[in-house]
């Protein structure tokens, strides 16, 4: 394959850009308690010891005694106060940080949600700020705070969890290292009061750290680390050019709760994959902007930003037949894999749409394009 001298000239400058930024390194874990942050400080440690330049940006102890030991001899960077709503809150001083410019700093509690008034909202755009400054982070996470997962935490633990990172996060990261225990294990941290204070474990058992819960979200965390190693495996070494990449379709509809389990499925899978994918909303006649309500416009446009924020390209076109516009789409972006949502159709809907159907799955099969039906 030939490669233009443009071709050269924008890898070099992107290896320059890259070379500039700081490497990110995500300690993550199936649920708080299991070690994440002692983890980050032991690191911290061997790191001052080889003569490296750390610094604690933002650590959150939560009054552990073995973890407060560790930061006692590690220089930290003065947080800044801020007051909301009659309380007085301590965040991290990204400026601080910036000024400082430490080679590496540890950011603890990677989803947190900043007090009004922050530079940035949330923790991870403080983090990406601190990369484009050129300075490593070591920072912390668990299972349940990543973006396309949030169905699948609220099944397995009945919480909806406010706090979320965008999956591109994660991905980003240069090194992510799973934090493992047995569910017997992490249930004992928890009752010897090593996790929460002995008023709070009651309640704990009764929730969040129930055994099977508990084994569910730390299938989810291998299974994240696993992604994460094969994407590093697909970007870093060489393979055959031939390889055929995978390209991903998931096609909406204005159905909001329908939308948004594709969208989130969809983007697991492309997560898992390393692959390039789509979210492809066809306007039919009947879904017209002047034709479908205002709340199910703005939830629409709620699934696009949602999509957007886990790496997909929206596309929105007009078609009398959607299954047309599938297969055009397909085509166009040579597509591997569509995913489509559960069929919410009556029986005589559904007998009518058969030949449609029929000549999709037609059209996809002859293409070597995979078709999943997501529930």
């Amino acid at each position: 394959m030939e490669i233009s001298k443009d071709d050269n000239a924008n890898h070099f400058l992107d290896l320059i850009q890259k070379s500039k930024k700081g490497k990110l390194k995500i300690y993550i874990g199936m649920s708080a308690g299991v070690g994440k942050t002692y983890r980050m400080l032991q690191e911290a440690h061997a790191l001052l010891k080889s003569g490296i330049d750390v610094q604690i940006g933002f650590i959150e102890p939560h009054d552990r005694k073995e973890t407060i030991a560790l930061m006692e001899d590690l220089p930290a960077i003065p947080r800044y106060s801020a007051f909301y709503k009659g309380k007085l809150l301590e965040e991290m001083d990204v400026q601080a940080i910036l000024n400082a410019h430490p080679e590496v700093v540890l950011v603890d509690e990677l989803a947190h949600t900043n007090a009004p008034g922050s530079k940035n909202e949330k923790r991870w755009q403080d983090v990406l700020d601190i990369l484009d400054a050129g300075i490593n982070v070591i920072s912390a996470v668990n299972i349940q705070h990543i973006e396309s997962l949030n169905d699948v935490v609220k099944e397995i633990t009945g919480i909806e969890v406010a706090e979320r990172i965008p999956d591109k996060v994660l991905k980003m990261a240069d090194e992510v290292v799973n934090i493992d225990l047995t569910a017997d294990e992490l249930i004992d941290r928890l009752k010897a009061g090593k996790i929460y204070a002995a008023d709070k474990v009651e309640i704990a058992l009764r929730n969040f750290f129930k055994s099977d819960s508990i084994l569910q979200l730390r299938e989810l965390a291998l299974k994240e680390v696993a992604g994460q190693i094969e994407r590093k495996v697909e970007t870093e070494i060489p393979k055959n050019i031939s390889f055929r990449h995978e390209k991903i379709l998931a096609c909406i509809s204005s159905n909001e709760n329908t939308a948004k389990t594709v969208i989130r499925k969809t983007g697991r899978l492309a997560n898992y994959y390393n692959a390039k994918w789509f979210v492809l909303y066809v306007e039919t006649p009947h879904e017209g902007a002047d034709k479908i309500p205002l709340d199910k416009q703005r939830h629409l446009i709620n699934n696009f930003k949602l999509a957007t924020e886990l790496g997909a390209e929206v596309i929105r076109i007009k078609n009398t037949s959607i299954a047309n516009a599938i297969m055009q789409v397909a085509g166009e972006k040579n597509i591997t894999t569509v995913c489509i949502g559960k069929p919410t159709l009556s029986l005589v809907e559904i007998i009518l749409a058969t030949n449609v159907f029929n000549q999709l799955l037609k059209n996809l099969s002859n293409n070597n394009i995979d078709l999943i039906i997501m529930s």
